[in-house]
């Protein structure tokens, strides 16, 4: 099973970066999707879910400044983030799981984001 994950990048702080997913869709029907973050030492953590109905988490460090969405015809999760800085440098997963705090079950590989001067 393959998440494909894209979108990273360097981008200045306050900047913008989209990343996107494309889930097989018996996946992505029934799944809800996600994205975490690993910087650089640290654990991966995850930053952002949503459910099939389209209702939104997010972790406190980047409410406000990233928006999770999905294309229910695409098959596609994204990650719009805005408001970018330093401290979001990470490799950034997508992911889908079967309730909302359970580990997730399908990881896609990671894509680099980098957010420095």
């Amino acid at each position: 099973v393959q998440l494909q994950a894209s979108g990273g990048g360097w981008v200045q702080p306050g900047g913008s970066l989209r990343l996107s997913c494309v889930v097989p869709v018996t996946i992505f029907s029934s799944n809800i999707m996600g994205w975490s973050r690993q910087a650089p030492g640290n654990q991966r953590l995850t930053i952002a879910t949503i459910t099939t109905g389209g209702r939104t988490l997010y972790t406190e460090s980047v409410e406000g400044r990233f928006t999770i969405s999905k294309d229910n015809a695409k098959n596609t999760v994204y990650l719009q983030m805005d408001g970018l800085k330093p401290d979001d440098t990470g490799i950034y997963y997508c992911s889908a799981r079967t309730t909302q705090f359970a580990q997730p079950k399908y990881w896609g590989q990671g894509t680099q984001v980098t957010v420095s001067s």
